[in-house]
Parts: structure tokens; C-alpha cells; sequence
């Protein structure tokens, strides 16, 4: 199996070395760290690392102009942002730029060594729940019918997010729909799928950001 090398790009300096450290404890090649844009087109292209883990907003510097200086010099090179944000114009641009994948910086350790893995090998690695904005985005901008891809929930499965997002357990949520709560628990579960998401905070953020909970 070829060595996977790293490069973390950061401006903060503790958080810089610790993503580092966490890294190399977990058998990686860290090769390389960077504090900004200038910098880290510059080191990459003296180290060329397989990884570039990069964040976005590099102090004066944009993480969106190193992503674009390193892949037009390293075109092998694969970079996964690591960012405090997930906005979704944030998410763009960066995918846009040449981004493999994106996380933001809640992800745990094991995620992220994960993160890096996949992105290695060539797979594009997301957040749960950015996916889906991704891919919807980009057929957008090619004129093309979302809905050929956008996940699509069944009245039934909507119902039981409504619910979902308004506090109820599975079983009042089988009581008030005359199910069974394993019933409503296969609902929820298959949502999830759908949705790419991994547990019933983020199905209860997904259902307020789509005005479910306000019916």
C-alpha cells in the first residue's frame, strides 16, 4: 500500500499541530504544516504531499486561492477542507476550487484519519448532509433535473419527520400515526439513509432548515 503524506494547513497554530499529532499518532506521514495561502502553495510544491488538509479561512489568506495555486501546479494532489464552517456557499467554492471532500471541524479523530484514507484513494469524503447539497448544486448549474438525484421521501417518511422534528418519540409518534414504533424506528432509519445523515439531531436540523417543524 503506497505511504499516505500529509500536509496540514491552518492558521491557528495549536489547532495546526494538534490535527499533526493526532495524524501522526495514527500511523500517517505528516510532511509538512502551513499557516497560510502564500505558504502552503510553496511548501506542497516541496513536498508534494498526497493529502492537503486545509482549512478555508487562513487569517488574510483564503484557503479557496492555496487549493487552486496547489492543484494547478500538483494536479495528483488531493485536497480535504477541514473548516469551522459548512456553509454552503463555503462548501462550493471549495468543491469548485478542486476540493475532494469537506468536513467541518467537529469531526472526531477516527473520522477524520478516515477522511484522509478515503480522500487518498481517490473518494470524495463529506460531512453528512453536504453531499447531497454538492451533487443537487452542481446538476443545478448543468441545467439538469435535481430530482433525478436528490433524495426523495416517501409521505410517509415525511410525516414521520414532521414529528420527528417536533420533539416526539417513536412512540407517541406510532400512536398518533396507528403504527407500531419499530414502524416509525424503520421510517426514521430509512430517512437517515436517504438523507446521508447520521442521527436524529442533524434529522431534526435537516427538517427545521426545511420548514418541517413549522407545519
Amino acid at each position: 500500500m503506497t505511504e499516505i503524506t500529509v500536509m496540514v494547513v491552518d492558521d491557528h497554530p495549536i489547532w495546526r499541530e494538534g490535527v499533526a499529532r493526532d495524524l501522526t499518532e495514527r500511523g500517517l506521514r505528516v510532511v509538512a504544516t502551513a499557516p497560510d495561502a502564500a505558504a502552503a502553495v510553496r511548501i506542497a510544491l516541496a513536498t508534494r504531499p498526497s493529502v492537503v488538509l486545509m482549512d478555508l479561512n487562513l487569517g488574510a489568506t483564503s484557503g479557496v486561492e492555496a487549493i487552486e495555486g496547489i492543484l494547478a501546479k500538483l494536479p495528483q494532489t488531493r485536497v480535504l477542507v477541514l473548516s469551522q464552517s459548512g456553509e454552503q456557499a463555503d462548501v462550493l467554492e471549495a468543491v469548485k476550487a478542486g476540493a475532494t471532500g469537506y468536513l467541518v471541524k467537529s469531526a472526531g479523530v477516527e473520522e477524520l484519519l478516515a477522511a484522509v484514507q478515503r480522500t487518498a484513494a481517490g473518494f470524495p469524503v463529506f460531512t453528512p448532509g453536504l453531499a447531497g447539497l454538492v451533487l443537487g448544486e452542481f446538476r443545478r448549474l448543468a441545467g439538469e433535473p435535481a430530482a433525478e438525484e436528490a433524495p426523495v421521501l416517501t409521505e410517509r417518511e415525511t410525516e414521520v419527520l414532521r414529528l420527528v422534528a417536533k420533539g416526539l418519540t417513536a412512540k407517541q409518534i406510532g400512536e398518533r400515526l396507528v403504527v407500531s414504533h419499530r414502524t416509525v424506528e424503520s421510517h426514521v432509519q430509512n430517512t437517515l439513509r436517504k438523507l446521508q445523515l447520521h442521527n436524529r439531531v442533524q434529522l431534526v436540523r435537516y427538517a427545521i432548515d426545511q420548514g418541517l417543524a413549522d407545519d
